[in-house]
């Protein structure tokens, strides 16, 4: 056996104790249990991935849906042509409330 020293921010390690008293480990059986888990799936054996996008991808996400639609509106209204300025005025309009005429 080897002793392994890692750093934990004290409030996960408490509740990590308390979760794993439940399950009738301690620490150092739950690290070997997932270091067992490593060696056998070669990898680290749960899922990693980011579940929600920051802020900014979430809008550009958005806004980029929003554009689409945007553009498949304009071609069916006939205002493929409209200016930015045009584009601005109406976007002006419905941020004070107004309906665009």
């Amino acid at each position: 056996m080897t002793n392994i020293s890692i750093r934990v921010d004290e409030g996960v390690k408490k509740d990590v104790e308390a979760l794993f008293e439940k399950l009738g480990l301690t620490i150092s059986a739950a690290t070997n249990v997932f270091y067992r888990q490593v060696i056998m799936s070669q990898g680290i054996p749960f899922p990693l991935a980011v579940t929600e996008p920051n802020s900014k991808m979430q809008a550009r996400k958005r806004f980029g849906k929003a554009f689409k639609a945007a553009q498949e509106q304009s071609v069916i209204n006939g205002t493929v042509d409209m200016t930015l300025d045009e584009i601005n005025d109406i976007i002006a309009e419905v941020r004070r409330g107004k309906e665009a005429e």
